[in-house]
């Protein structure tokens, strides 16, 4: 029999990537979906298995990181070997508009996940999802050594999260690591995320759609991966002998201009004809620039990123290009691989 695996926010990008590669190394896969009136499914739907399946290998569950009994009684449940805690509200501009909903859900789920596997007995290795924001105003390039310093209540939220696994860990030996994660990005980005708010415009804007952008600050410096390769390295910090924290990024810097630019001319589009300014998606503190230091994830995973900055840009302008195309003719929607 193969392991099994619990993931939270399985809908998401980053969970349906996961996902596919567990089912792919033969996992039984279990995803913690949140109840809902309309389904939020899309990304996971060409994996998903209904109940009527004779065997279920991809099986979802409806509960909530803010219901820590639900947590405990579902990992009794499931008994996996492996835990992956994807599950936030990930937007940073989101998170000055909800502080305290991004603190409960992004922070004190966290800790909510962990003391509900030390209360089971599950014995489950965990990997948080940590974030490049906790870094915050700490001068790049950013590794496992920099101090944190966040400039938003999400990135407040993942430093809580950061240190209640650490935590964890010393306390009660178990085995959690915390993945600090720079900018990832693929066709199933969420259509709010910058860069696919900019892919998603090229688009439309080469088919007339739309016929402006408007973009916040176009100075900021990010260091973007691309999110199937990002899964990977969560994977195999689970695969260690001992638990540890790493950094995942490419070390290569882009400005979101330089993104918006390569985005554009790779639709023969000029982007200074499209792209205006708008002050509302400006944050009240901005983090000026995220640079990874992965030295250690590949030394110690063996972990390489393959696609950089520009070659992203290209892959999600494809596949938005694609979306359209299929909307505009009726044909079914499916969100690209």
């Amino acid at each position: 029999m193969g392991k099994t695996a619990l993931v939270t926010g399985v809908t998401g990008q980053d969970g349906s990537y996961l996902a596919e590669l567990l089912l792919a190394k033969g996992y039984t896969v279990h995803g913690i979906v949140r109840r809902s009136s309309t389904f939020n499914t899309e990304r996971i739907d060409h994996i998903y298995q209904g109940p009527q399946a004779s065997r279920r290998t991809f099986v979802l569950h409806h509960a909530d990181l803010t219901d820590g009994v639900a947590l405990v009684n579902l990992l009794r449940e499931v008994r996996p070997d492996e835990i992956y805690n994807l599950g936030a509200q990930s937007h940073v501009r989101v998170s000055f508009d909800a502080p305290l909903y991004t603190g409960d859900v992004t922070g004190l789920s966290a800790l909510r996940l962990l003391e509900a596997v030390r209360a089971s007995g599950s014995g489950a290795r965990v990997y948080q999802a940590s974030s490049s924001e906790m870094f915050g105003a700490a001068p790049p390039p950013q590794n496992e050594r920099t101090p944190f310093h966040p400039r938003s209540p999400y990135g407040c939220a993942k430093v809580f999260g950061y240190w209640a696994t650490v935590n964890y860990r010393e306390a009660y030996g178990m085995y959690a690591v915390n993945g600090i994660l720079f900018n990832h990005e693929s066709p199933r980005r969420g259509e709010t995320f910058v860069t696919r708010k900019i892919t998603r415009a090229v688009a439309r804007i080469k088919a007339g759609l739309q016929d402006r952008l408007y973009l916040g600050n176009l100075d900021a410096v990010r260091d973007w991966g691309y999110a199937p390769e990002y899964v990977e390295a969560m994977w195999r910090m689970l695969q260690r002998d001992e638990p540890d924290d790493y950094v995942v990024a490419t070390g290569e810097a882009a400005t979101v201009r330089q993104f918006v630019e390569t985005a554009f001319a790779h639709a023969d589009l000029d982007w200074s004809r499209y792209v205006r300014y708008d002050p509302k998606y400006e944050r009240p503190s901005e983090v000026d620039a995220l640079i990874g230091d992965a030295s250690k994830a590949r030394e110690l995973l063996g972990w390489q990123p393959h696609v950089r900055v520009a070659g992203l840009a290209e892959i999600m302008v494809d596949a938005d290009i694609r979306q359209v195309a299929d909307q505009l003719a009726g044909a079914t929607v499916r969100i690209d691989r």
